[in-house]
């Protein structure tokens, strides 16, 4: 549908897998999942771990797992890693983790299966990542993933749509009305993430079982200079020799 693959613009941004495949190829795809996907991402590969995206909760997972020789993160709480942030806080170099996630995974899935190289940022290294993609390319699809309502239509994740400003925020060319509305979107609250994570949907949901923690390394700004490239099956850092 060409009247919304923002082929225009040289810096696109739309949100979730089936908008991805209307966008306009791309150089570079970046994926935006802030609670949690991308932010566990950064941790881990900036520790030196392989993180692999998979799709799916189930026992399927374990299967994946093992033909990966990788450990299968589980729910919060229930094993070693997870998708908290800060379960990979002390992750060993040279691990390889099966990451299942309903959004950041399958999109970043999504993103390889167009051909096109696939990063994955949150706030933590938005300006790294974005520094990375400009030496990649020219043309730049940030796609927010947002959350799931109960019936499995896209929800709005205002983490992701701020974070994915964020990026667009350091990348070059014409910009699309919709990159544009997320830049203003993050210049508006850049002062504000921590609060805003706080207050938002998500926010909540992860303080009221315990999880502040999530929110903390979520919320912090361009402190991380790792790159997660999808690599084959896994995200690394592309600053690494399994990255380059």
């Amino acid at each position: 549908m060409p009247h919304v693959d923002q082929a225009s613009a040289g810096c696109r941004c739309e949100w979730g897998p089936i908008a991805l495949e209307s966008l306009a190829p791309a150089d570079v795809v970046i994926v935006v999942d802030v609670l949690s996907f991308s932010t566990c991402v950064d941790v881990a590969v900036g520790r030196g771990a392989a993180i692999l995206p998979y799709r799916w909760k189930d026992a399927s997972a374990e299967s994946f797992a093992a033909s990966q020789r990788a450990e299968l993160a589980r729910a919060r709480g229930r094993g070693r890693y997870s998708l908290s942030p800060a379960s990979f806080q002390a992750v060993p170099p040279g691990t390889r983790c099966v990451l299942p996630s309903p959004n950041g995974a399958t999109l970043s899935l999504a993103a390889a299966a167009q051909g096109a190289t696939v990063l994955t940022a949150c706030f933590r290294n938005a300006r790294a990542v974005a520094k990375a993609a400009r030496a990649i390319g020219s043309t730049f699809n940030v796609c927010p993933a947002g959350e799931r309502w109960s019936d499995g239509s896209l929800r709005f994740a205002i983490e992701d749509w701020l974070a994915a400003g964020a990026v667009l925020h350091a990348l070059p060319g014409r910009r699309s009305p919709e990159a544009e509305a997320a830049i203003a979107a993050f210049e508006r609250r850049e002062g504000a993430i921590r609060e805003t994570l706080a207050a938002s949907s998500s926010g909540r949901e992860l303080i009221e079982i315990g999880f502040d923690i999530d929110v903390e390394y979520a919320a912090c700004v361009d402190v991380s200079g790792s790159v997660p490239k999808l690599a084959g099956s896994a995200f690394v850092d592309a600053h690494g020799p399994a990255g380059s």
